[in-house]
């Protein structure tokens, strides 16, 4: 089944979780589509499997609090920051709920993590003006780069550059091989001062970068070009929130939630917004990421929200 606007209109809530009793500030699908974890402001971090649709185990981080969480590639095992206590990222077995690993270094809140799509790699960045390169084998820092000012970074699919989105004006690109001789390409965005950045994706296809923003707008940048090719608006979002854009795994679409918990999606060559969906979030949708193998996708405020097309095209 391919995705077309059709099928993305035909989209309606299939199941909502109310595991949480506060917001879900991030999750993650496995590569493999079949189990989402998030974790929450409510110290909680969730297991579901997709294909059954049901949550299958929740864990606790008490102590530091969970926030950024993402899988790493064994199945049983993920990263996150600590929201509590100190800035430190935390590597977990899912397995016998036990800390593998500590990666001490930031000495404020880490905002940005992304995953090596390839390898052990993962980068960090923090509002301490840094961005950390991090092996999960070591819990020494690999590579340091310091910033300007807040960074929102991420991989790209083939995990041999990364891109770092900083003072929310600037996108550098770096060869992971050669960062430390600075990035090999800049792109300069007209500064927008009514809103910050709050994050940085590639789509599958490497070729757009999509920059997430606290206000009303997103931007969608040409990956090798650096050209702003749209700026996506018109969803609510007057309260200065953090929500997480997605691109469709076929890099055609981009979808963002809003404050007043509608789905908005958009096709990523003409800009021309397809759909808007309603999630009857009782919250802003904080968070939103289509399913990397099945026809499905997630939303969440303090509620989980799984997703399933009402027509096959």
């Amino acid at each position: 089944m391919k995705l077309t606007d059709n099928v993305l209109r035909s989209f309606r809530v299939a199941k909502v979780f109310r595991e949480n009793s506060d917001k879900i500030n991030c999750f993650d699908f496995s590569s493999n589509g079949e189990t989402v974890i998030s974790s929450s402001d409510d110290d909680s971090i969730v297991l579901y499997d997709c294909q059954e649709g049901k949550p299958k185990r929740t864990l606790y981080s008490k102590k530091y609090g969970v926030d950024l969480i993402r899988y790493t590639h064994a199945a049983n095992t993920v990263v996150y920051s600590s929201n509590k206590i100190d800035d430190t990222i935390r590597y977990l077995s899912l397995h016998d709920n036990k800390y593998i690993r500590y990666f001490p270094g930031h000495n404020k809140r880490v905002v940005a993590l992304s995953m090596s799509p390839v390898d052990d790699t993962f980068i960090s960045g923090s509002l301490d003006k840094t961005i950390r390169l991090w092996d999960l084998r070591s819990p020494n820092c690999q590579g340091l780069m310091h910033l300007q000012g807040k960074p929102v970074c991420s991989f790209d699919p083939e995990g041999l550059i990364f891109a770092a989105g900083v003072n929310s004006e600037m996108v550098k690109l770096y060869d992971l091989r050669s960062f430390d001789k600075g990035p090999f390409a800049t792109f300069k965005l007209q500064y927008d001062r009514t809103c910050e950045w709050t994050g940085l994706k590639f789509s599958n296809d490497g070729k757009l970068i999509l920059v997430s923003t606290n206000g009303g707008t997103l931007r969608l940048l040409d990956a090798f070009k650096g050209a702003m090719l749209h700026s996506l608006g018109g969803y609510n979002n007057n309260k200065g929130v953090t929500l997480e854009a997605s691109f469709t795994p076929d890099s055609q679409f981009i979808m963002i939630g809003s404050e007043d918990g509608k789905i908005h999606v958009w096709n990523a060559e003409s800009g021309m917004k397809v759909a808007v969906l309603d999630g009857k979030h009782t919250g802003p949708v904080t968070c939103l990421q289509f399913n990397p193998k099945f026809m499905t996708f997630a939303s969440a405020c303090s509620n989980m929200a799984f997703w399933l097309p009402t027509i096959d095209d």
